[in-house]
């Protein structure tokens, strides 16, 4: 019975702690604020080199004629089989 109203209280306490809150605090004071670099110079715009005369372009060459082909040769005779045997004899 006594851990029975221990822990009734508790529980009632930890359910009413979560219905209170406290208001903030005040806010800080803002940080400083850092400085600001100085500019670098720009640098000096270069000069243009003097312009040379742009040359012609040279005239395109004509193309030569193209060389006929030659004769077609005939084929030669073809030669008649007969039916004998060949014999090859080797070299000795």
């Amino acid at each position: 019975m006594k851990y029975t109203k221990v822990l009734i209280a508790s529980a009632a306490a930890l359910a009413l702690s979560g219905c209170f809150s406290l208001p903030a605090g005040p806010a800080g004071p803002a940080g400083a604020t850092g400085d600001t670099g100085a500019k670098g110079y720009t640098g000096a715009t270069g000069g243009t080199g003097a312009t040379g005369a742009t040359g012609y372009t040279g005239a395109t060459g004509d193309t030569g004629a193209t060389g006929t082909t030659g004769a077609t040769g005939r084929t030669g005779a073809t030669g008649t089989t007969s039916g004998d045997t060949v014999v090859i004899v080797p070299a000795r």
